[in-house]
């Protein structure tokens, strides 16, 4: 199934699609899609008992009320190697506010001050049920509601050279879009597997693969599950592959303007325009 929600900023409604591809109306069964919402619905619905949608508006994110967004920093091999940093033995954490969370198509705004405004392409993870203490990866894949496309937009002065404090480059407003559809996990047979792409004013700057990621998804939610409980409707930023322009000596970074389009197989596109704050 896809999951989504589409019309106004705010004022958003759910919809579902079956492999059909045939967006169906979902308030029938729930008023919206959220975290408390989302089991219900991954237990299962009758699409044919839903009205159909023709012509969805704009999508806004998946899931409303996003919990919160735990993020993993340096998790692809080549990412690691081009920002010049060592492979990490453990899983680099941190967290971006759920306020951050915006559209697929949404504008993103630059900071004011920024000259250093980064994308970052990243297989998002959405949590279907409670992680706590998990043992394994089979127990962490029985918690994963799907997948989704998420842009962890980035400020690197701001993340890397203003104090030490990786939250200030991360947290601007508008640098976290999701979507456009959540893909549940069953339409997903191998996470590891998905060819991730991105490109500025049409020209390619990330074109990967979740194979080169460091940290494997399951692995992810089974070692962030005994730091933190992870809840439905919670999000997991897996990290970038490389190609940010941090990593490529001499590439712009993003300026007013800046077309990025942002696809990751089988989860759908996203295209932002950039502007001033």
């Amino acid at each position: 199934m896809r999951l989504a929600r589409h019309g106004s900023a705010g004022a958003e409604t759910p919809l579902i699609s079956g492999s059909d591809g045939v967006w169906h109306d979902l308030r029938p069964v729930v008023g919206d899609l959220t975290g408390d919402t989302l089991p219900s619905v991954l237990a299962g619905v009758d699409l044919d008992a839903l009205p159909v949608v023709e012509r969805p508006g704009r999508f806004g994110p998946p899931l409303s009320g996003v919990g919160k967004v735990v993020c993993v920093g340096l998790n692809y091999r080549q990412h690691a190697s081009e920002t010049g940093a060592a492979v990490p033995d453990e899983p680099i954490v941190f967290l971006k506010a759920a306020d951050t969370v915006v559209g697929p198509d949404d504008p993103v705004l630059i900071p004011r001050g920024s000259v250093k405004t980064d994308y970052e392409v990243e297989l998002a993870v959405v949590i279907g049920r409670e992680a706590r203490y998990l043992p394994d990866e089979a127990a962490a894949a029985a918690c994963v509601a799907g997948y989704a496309i998420s842009n962890d937009v980035s400020e690197r002065e701001f993340q890397l050279e203003r104090g030490g404090q990786w939250d200030k480059g991360k947290n601007c407003e508008t640098f976290n879009p999701l979507g456009p559809w959540l893909l549940t996990a069953d339409e997903v047979p191998d996470p590891q597997a998905l060819g991730l792409r991105l490109s500025v004013n049409g020209q390619v700057r990330q074109d990967g693969s979740t194979s080169d990621m460091i940290f494997g998804v399951h692995e992810l939610v089974r070692y962030l599950s005994h730091f933190m409980v992870l809840r439905p409707g919670d999000v997991i930023n897996t990290g970038t592959p490389a190609g940010v322009a941090l990593g490529l000596a001499g590439t712009p970074y993003l300026r007013a303007g800046d077309v990025v389009d942002v696809e990751i197989d089988g989860l759908g596109r996203q295209r932002q325009t950039f502007e001033e704050a």
